[in-house]
């Protein structure tokens, strides 16, 4: 299902609200709080709701939200065909969104709906803004796990952040033209830009008093942001370089295998002990042959990203300043010629006086 209403103007703001498995109980309530924080912009805006998945009762909740919400805006609810995740949502959203400023919030309660205007603030000295819930409460669990989470992040990344799981975030369209969302790197699109060349702020906002989550989290989750931090890790320091990672593997384990294989083969030669049922001969032929391959898989990146490499942008250009010509050799020498002749006269008829 798709409702849509036609704009009366073009909006300088779209606002994109993802709704997945957790969402607040009446969306509607939750759109009226944001609408209050954006009306103090006085700009024009767009709320595009993504519906990941069917669902009907949400569906039927938001449907006196369609038509004009103030300051211009409008509502466009879309709903995707089965759960595809958060950052599939945020693409679908975002390929209709109309402004030049893209306002992403959670479908829950995070940050006070007032404070939403104070991420659009931010852009003025940054490409995206993220929010940071301060003063944050939680459970001491909470803290220690969020502590761990981010300084796992700042140590494979090189980038510190405090609270990459707030989604309210405010972005120059230009960052999600640069960058592509898939799976669950939403959480990380503040690290990416940062990677991109994008100027990224982080931007305190309060904390809702209804964020609260008292269901835990399986392990599964765990698994798989330990899974994620991994894949960032790779993306931000070998998406060009992928010979720097696994050569490197490669290389260790080639090394660490072929002096197990000369150990051996001394073992056998000099001091005559028998090969025979002795596992280290199997494990050191493993990792010389592992090393060779974790090589070899280095060069064949190495070779796709040479071949693609114009296609590859990594960089962003802040400004282009362009200087007046400076004048030719063939107009500064007359000139110059014609200055000293005049000197020369000058000279002369002093001289004749």
């Amino acid at each position: 299902m798709t409702n849509a209403v036609r704009l009366t103007s073009s909006p300088c703001l779209s606002v994109i609200m993802p709704v997945g498995s957790r969402h607040a109980q009446d969306i509607a309530a939750l759109v009226g709080e944001y609408r209050a924080g954006l009306d103090t912009l006085g700009t024009p805006y767009e709320f595009i709701i993504v519906l990941d998945g069917p669902k009907p009762a949400i569906a039927a909740s938001v449907q006196r939200l369609l038509g004009p919400i103030g300051s211009g805006g409008n509502v466009t609810v879309i709903s995707l065909t089965r759960p595809f995740g958060e950052a599939t949502a945020l693409m679908a959203g975002f390929q209709r969104a109309q402004g030049e400023t893209i306002v992403t919030l959670p479908a829950y309660h995070q940050v006070e709906g007032s404070e939403v205007a104070k991420l659009v603030l931010g852009l003025a000295s940054s490409d995206l803004a993220i929010g940071r819930r301060w003063p944050r409460v939680g459970s001491r669990f909470e803290v220690l796990r969020r502590n761990a989470f981010h300084r796992m992040i700042a140590s494979v990344t090189g980038q510190a952040f405090h609270d990459l799981g707030c989604g309210a975030r405010a972005m120059k369209r230009r960052v999600l033209e640069e960058i592509s969302l898939y799976g669950d790197q939403h959480r990380f699109l503040p690290v990416l830009a940062n990677r991109q060349g994008f100027r990224v702020v982080e931007v305190d906002l309060r904390q809702s008093p209804r964020d609260r989550y008292d269901r835990g989290y399986p392990v599964r989750d765990y698994v798989h942001r330990v899974l994620d931090i991994f894949t960032v890790f790779f993306l931000v320091r070998f998406t060009k370089k992928p010979l720097r990672f696994f050569g490197m593997v490669g290389a260790s384990t080639f090394v660490i295998g072929a002096v197990l294989v000369a150990w051996l083969a001394i073992d056998r030669l000099v001091f005559l002990h028998p090969l025979a049922d002795r596992p280290a001969l199997l494990l050191s032929s493993l990792l010389v042959v592992l090393g060779m391959q974790l090589f070899a898989l280095g060069l064949l990146g190495e070779l796709i990203i040479f071949t693609h490499a114009r296609d590859i942008k990594d960089y962003q250009i802040e400004a282009v300043i362009r200087y007046p010509h400076e004048p030719s050799m063939e107009t500064s020498v007359p000139a110059t010629v014609a200055m000293a002749e005049e000197h020369e006269r000058d000279a002369a008829h002093t001289h004749a006086i």
